[in-house]
């Protein structure tokens, strides 16, 4: 009487859970914050992009512009994460803002808004951004 056996043991199958959790509880995480990296470079780009067009505007028309459609640029990023506003005063200095509006970055408390001014400032509220620009404009 030879008997084989087939299938897992509990034991077994408990370890493979218990490596499967462990793995899970380290990349989930490190994922989560990789997404937000991503969503606030496109944020980044976004400004990068919309500054220099109004720069260009600004050497057409001698002013610059609050409307968006102005500079050919949509109001929302690619990804739809970050809403961008545009505001000018005396048509000789404009601050355009980045804001999370959905995705991972909706309840980040971490960057809540970014901005660039006409000079080049680049600025950043929110827990870590009120401190270092450098960790939202991702230097």
């Amino acid at each position: 009487m030879n008997k084989k056996q087939h299938g897992f043991t509990l034991i077994e199958l408990m370890i493979a859970v218990a490596i499967v959790g462990i793995l899970a509880a380290i990349a989930l995480p490190n994922y989560t914050e990789y997404v937000k990296r991503a969503s606030r470079a496109e944020a980044v780009a976004a400004l990068l992009d919309a500054a220099n067009k109004q720069e260009q505007y600004f050497v057409d028309n001698r002013e610059y512009t609050e409307l968006a459609s102005d500079l050919g640029i949509q109001s929302k990023t690619e990804n739809g994460h970050f809403e961008l506003a545009i505001k000018v005063v005396d048509k000789s200095t404009f601050t355009i803002t980045a804001k999370p509006i959905a995705g991972p970055v909706k309840g980040d408390d971490d960057c809540t808004e970014m901005s660039i001014t006409d000079i080049g400032l680049k600025g950043a509220k929110g827990t870590k951004g009120g401190s270092d620009n450098d960790y939202c404009w991702g230097r």
